[in-house]
């Protein structure tokens, strides 16, 4: 496809999106107005507009069109996958959603009520995702036929660069054809002959080549440590006309880390991580971790109270046990917890430590006597735990993750790979909570870390939540 193709489309893409928009708003209109029986459908469409409320209308507009734009909805998605958009569409309409909300408090629309905004957001959804699988399923039927097609240049020979390769040609729905690559003589050219491609050109030759050849991308495939100088020459020329560069980024060969571009103030950088640290599932996160503590202690706060009372009366000390932890990459921060010791347990330790019953650093043992005898009620029940719902409001814990340790614990670590379950925060539940406990091992506790970790999503979490609450009625493990 040509600018002009491509421009007209996107601008077609653009209108389309404002008038599902307006389709939407209007049908959460119907839906209000139906409901309420005030006024009927002929009455709502005779109904006259006035200035002030056109000129809000027209800022609707403007702000659903800014935040599609802003969450790149009009840019290139031919590499990217249906699911990445879809994602993309439900943050862009939910955000929509908000800004019309919040204007409706602003400038107090009675019209725009809680549900006309889940009928808005609804239809709204549906028919911008509808629209973009419609449009993806077009372009896969045009480009599978050897149209809208863009002709790729691969620098470098190697394995990555082969692999990639056959990647885009095993989805011909992208609409990706190889016009094949660029490198030097070495040692592994005898093996990419055989693989099929065609080596287009040599470095000294390539300047020539690119000028006289189409070429709508150039991926760069080239070992950064040793061709860093190279690379940087061919991203310059392919800059100088007009030519998008794109670059393989498993530099470094990670196994676990997710690789995504961020951009500060001009210097692009690729950043790796094995966790989440952003975006709308962390802040859904919060907001039910927010949402869940403060309803419990509200809920529970006669309990918390007479829990409380109970300590203080029936042993010495004090009624919370207060003890430094480590928390999101190893933080240390001071966990709440109902004193379930005696008051000098810490001092303690030592006299006891060589009854210690789980391998691995940490110290549990089935009958602790330190323990006192409310204290081991409190324990069974977990009922000691919920003071660690007020590290939760503070942020420093939330309610699924990986359990803190004590400094102590963390000290006797012997092995790297088990530090990465400070990636996250802690929590106050985590596989190992509905899994058996203090009942299973330490390498084994730190695995099932490292699996919530590697496969966390708010879907997990609402399922460890719910097996929480069986693994504590039944007291399995609990010490």
């Amino acid at each position: 496809m040509n600018n002009v193709g491509r421009a007209l489309l996107l601008n077609a893409l653009k209108l389309f999106d404002l008038g599902m928009m307006i389709l939407a708003f209007v049908a959460a209109g119907l839906a209000v107005l139906h409901y309420s029986h005030t006024v009927s459908i002929m009455e709502f469409f005779s109904i006259r507009v006035k200035i002030q409320n056109l000129f809000i209308f027209l800022l609707f507009l403007f702000a659903w069109h800014l935040i599609f734009s802003l969450s790149a909805l009009y840019a290139s998605r031919r590499l990217s996958n249906r699911r990445d958009e879809v994602v993309d569409v439900i943050k862009a309409t939910s955000l929509g959603a908000v800004v019309i909300f919040v204007a409706a408090f602003v400038f107090s629309i009675r019209m725009i009520t809680p549900f006309f905004l889940l009928v808005f957001w609804l239809t709204s959804t549906l028919l911008t995702v509808s629209a973009r699988l419609v449009l993806r399923m077009a372009l896969t039927f045009i480009r599978t036929r050897g149209r809208n097609l863009r002709d790729i240049i691969i620098i470098g020979t190697n394995s990555r660069a082969l692999e990639f390769a056959r990647r885009l040609v095993s989805r011909p729905e992208l609409g990706c054809r190889i016009a094949g690559f660029v490198d030097q003589e070495w040692d592994g050219t005898a093996l990419f002959r055989s693989s099929g491609f065609a080596l287009a050109s040599d470095f000294g030759d390539f300047p020539r080549f690119l000028r006289e050849t189409v070429v709508d991308e150039v991926v760069v495939a080239l070992p950064f440590r040793s061709m860093h100088a190279q690379a940087a020459l061919i991203a310059a020329l392919c800059e100088e006309q007009g030519i998008t560069v794109r670059v393989l980024t498993s530099i470094f060969d990670l196994k676990l880390a997710r690789s995504f571009a961020e951009e500060l103030e001009g210097d692009a950088l690729i950043t790796h991580s094995t966790g989440r640290v952003e975006g709308w599932p962390i802040f859904a996160k919060r907001v039910l971790d927010l949402t869940i503590s403060a309803t419990v202690i509200i809920c529970f706060s006669p309990i918390l109270l007479v829990v409380a009372v109970l300590i203080k009366i029936l042993s010495p000390g004090p009624v919370f046990f207060v003890q430094k932890r480590l928390g999101l990459n190893k933080r240390h921060f001071k966990v709440y917890k109902f004193r379930t010791m005696v008051a000098d347990a810490e001092q303690r330790m030592g006299e006891i430590e060589h009854l210690n019953e789980v391998s691995g650093p940490v110290f549990k043992i089935k009958h602790d006597p330190r323990v006192t005898s409310f204290g081991r009620f409190l324990r069974k029940t977990s009922i000691d735990e919920l003071p660690q719902l007020f590290n939760v409001l503070k942020g420093n814990m939330s309610l699924v993750g990986p359990r803190p340790l004590p400094i102590r614990d963390y000290k006797g670590f012997s092995e790297d790979w088990q530090r990465r379950r400070f990636s996250v925060k802690p929590g106050l539940t985590c596989l190992w909570q509905v899994r058996g406990r203090s009942s299973i091992p330490f390498d084994k506790w730190m695995e099932l870390d490292l699996q919530y970790i590697d496969k966390w999503s708010l879907r997990l979490d609402f399922q460890i939540l719910l097996l929480t609450i069986p693994a504590v009625l039944r007291g399995s493990g609990a010490a």
